[in-house]
């Protein structure tokens, strides 16, 4: 397995100490990074400079595209996005995400996660990538949107 990840741990100092000593034990443990990745890394982190403005650009096109058919309805709402390309929409609650999840693939080709995958305690909360290209995500949206105001 190529494995090169990273991660931000944040919270209370104490907290984040604690966190990251475990973090440690289970990456050496379980997640060790192979040589031809250690070998790759520094190719691989410098193509950063092409990758990430194409993502950025994607995800802010894909975002306006969503507040754009948001401000067409009432029933559903997306949360403030706190980083990364992933957006949370709100959705009334009618069954549960899962459920739901599972219509809009079956009924509409349209894959989303339920808000329990991100450890959400209640229902009403589904999470679409941003990073999809964006003529599928416009069509996603609009089927998402269809179905749930149905």
């Amino acid at each position: 397995m190529w494995l090169l990840a990273w991660m931000v741990v944040n919270g209370p100092p104490d907290s984040a100490t604690d966190a990251m000593s475990r973090l440690e034990i289970i990456a050496d443990t379980y997640l060790s990074m192979s040589a031809p990745i250690q070998l790759a890394a520094p190719v691989l982190l410098d193509q950063r400079k092409n990758i990430q403005p194409l993502l950025l650009d994607r995800t802010r096109e894909n975002l306006q595209e969503l507040d754009r058919a948001l401000l067409r309805q009432k029933s559903c709402q997306r949360l403030a996005v706190e980083g990364g390309w992933y957006t949370i929409l709100r959705v009334p609650v009618t069954r549960s995400d899962e459920e739901l999840s599972i219509e809009l693939v079956q009924s509409g080709g349209v894959l989303v996660h339920p808000g329990h995958f991100f450890d959400f305690a209640s229902e009403g909360n589904l999470v679409l990538s941003l990073i999809t290209a964006s003529d599928a995500f416009r069509e996603g949206v609009k089927r998402i949107l269809r179905h749930v105001n149905s």
